[in-house]
């Protein structure tokens, strides 16, 4: 990898963000620690042990729980668009959607923007992100990369490099297996002169949930918990909870997600589209001797479903496609934690731990059955809420908490500032160090501004946005007319104190009308200082 000629620090002036205070540094550190940021997609919080929910104790992680054990669990991380491509485009640069540019799933980032691999490059690191990238782009500010196929595929994926020409070649090997041996093979080869960046972007646990061969049968014999809120009839809430197309019931496949190849071979089958190629597009990129192993652990499940499915309930059914889509998933989440795990084990082998920022997060929660559901889009907690820990034995206190409003916006001026980088001014992120010692200060940001945009599209949430704080929430739904106007759709507020599950849309309630309007300022207000131009 070429060596780059190490240049002064930048002197930008820092802006500051409505409701909290941004932190920059202005001198150089004696010596600038690396970084370590491992992004899986679509991992929720409540699979996480660290965070103790149910769900995550029948299934643990306890490599994951090591990054909690040496440093801080961020309770109240969120995300600022939950959505796959949104959310990298805001970790790069710091800046919200409508700012980045990168809105929906499609194409949109604005490639002009700042991306804090190139300061960091710029100011002495070795910089590298291996696995998802999925944004429209080439990588930039990355000596080293090695990034998927769009969203890439769990078994022999195709990776392309800068040796590549542009070409994804196909790799042997399981995903999750594969980006962390990439991970570590950097590491090993970097320019030990220099410090390091590394962006370990998984493409697990992404549907639809194939887990690698050793960890299909995982589980079987655990039954997990229906979530209180599995039968939620949304009364009290907006059109748009009503007509979204993510249930577990009525939206996920038999065959593309639950696995049932059986029914793609039962001519007619019409249930769903395309079911001959979504049993093509799994088998094809799995060798023979996989392919035996995989109907060896589903045929035999598959076949005792089939043959009791006429006479089930179809409550009986929903149920069974719970258990089906939680095994799987979970299935994924341990093989993230394995690799976790190797990637901790050779940094402590390596005696790296001391000087490297670790940290672990997704890019966006996702519902666990929550409401009925899966996927994300919503401003609703389990799909807007992120796990977020983060490691670092100078600064951080082995086992710390808290509970201070952070956002994925948040990522890159916090790499900047411990690598002793003033942060450009256009950014508006702040830098979490003032979190890591587990206390708040005084003047941190209060609420959280959030807006989805990518309708009409896959899953038919409707546009929103909105502003949480510590125990509110205000959600816009709009969406626009015959003119191209936008247009109101419905508002909702929660006291998330008293419904922290969010059944009782309380808009209309004359006890909270004075709640309602400070949080309707304030969603204003972000607007206006945003700039933000849809809503």
């Amino acid at each position: 990898m070429k060596n780059l000629q190490r240049i002064g620090y930048l002197a930008l002036t820092a802006s500051i963000l409505p409701g909290c205070s941004t932190q920059v540094k202005t001198e150089k550190i004696e010596k600038q620690p690396n970084i370590v940021f491992i992004m899986t997609d679509d991992h929720s919080y409540q699979t996480i042990s660290a965070y103790g929910h149910t769900l995550s104790q029948l299934a643990p992680t306890p490599n994951i729980d090591r990054i909690a054990e040496q440093g801080i669990v961020f309770e109240q991380a969120f995300v600022e668009n939950s959505l796959s491509t949104p959310s990298r485009a805001c970790l790069m640069t710091g800046l919200y959607s409508h700012q980045n540019g990168q809105r929906t799933l499609g194409a949109g980032i604005d490639t002009t923007q700042t991306f804090f691999s190139e300061l960091l490059q710029q100011n002495n690191y070795q910089t590298a992100v291996v696995g998802k990238w999925h944004m429209q782009s080439e990588p930039k500010g990355f000596d080293y990369y090695s990034v998927l196929n769009d969203q890439g595929e769990y078994y022999n994926p195709y990776f392309k490099d800068k040796g590549s020409n542009g070409e994804f070649k196909q790799e042997k090997g399981y995903a999750t297996h594969l980006i962390t041996n990439k991970s570590i093979d950097f590491i090993k080869n970097r320019d030990k002169d220099k410090p390091f960046c590394l962006l370990v972007h998984h493409k697990a646990p992404h549907r639809n949930w194939q887990p690698e061969p050793k960890y299909l049968n995982l589980y079987e014999d655990v039954e997990f918990p229906i979530p209180d809120t599995f039968y939620d009839n949304y009364d009290t809430r907006c059109e748009p909870a009503h007509v979204q197309d993510m249930t577990i019931d009525k939206t996920m496949t038999y065959v593309y997600d639950l696995k049932i190849y059986e029914l793609a071979d039962v001519k007619p089958y019409s249930e769903e589209w395309n079911v001959e190629g979504y049993k093509k597009e799994v088998t094809d990129q799995m060798t023979p001797e996989e392919i035996e192993v995989w109907n060896n652990a589903y045929h035999p499940k598959n076949q005792e479903f089939l043959k009791n499915k006429d006479s089930m309930t179809q409550d009986e059914i929903l149920r069974w496609k719970y258990q089906r889509y939680l095994r799987d998933y979970l299935r994924c989440i341990k093989s993230i934690d394995d690799e976790v795990g190797r990637i901790l084990d050779y940094l402590e082998k390596e005696n790296l731990t001391e000087n490297t920022i670790i940290v672990y997060t997704s890019d966006q929660g996702f519902y666990m059955g929550e409401h009925g559901w899966f996927d994300k889009r919503f401003m609703y907690e389990e799909s807007m809420r992120t796990p977020l820990l983060i490691a670092y034995p100078k600064k951080i206190k082995a086992q710390s908490r808290t509970k201070a409003l952070v956002q994925n916006i948040d990522y890159a001026p916090t790499f900047l500032s411990l690598a002793g980088i003033e942060k450009p001014k256009e950014m508006s992120g702040t830098t979490l160090e003032p979190l890591f010692g587990g206390e708040k200060p005084e003047n941190w940001r209060t609420d959280l501004y959030y807006h989805y945009y990518d309708y009409p599209a896959i899953h038919q949430v409707r546009r929103h946005d909105g502003v949480r704080s510590d125990r509110f929430k205000l959600i816009h739904f709009y969406e626009q007319d015959s003119k191209g106007n936008y247009i109101l759709n419905c508002n909702e507020f929660y006291d998330l104190e008293k419904d922290p599950k969010e059944l009782n849309n309380l808009y209309n309630s004359k006890e909270y009308q004075e709640q309602v309007a400070y949080l309707q300022e304030r969603l204003n207000t972000y607007r206006t200082q945003l700039k933000v131009d849809e809503y």
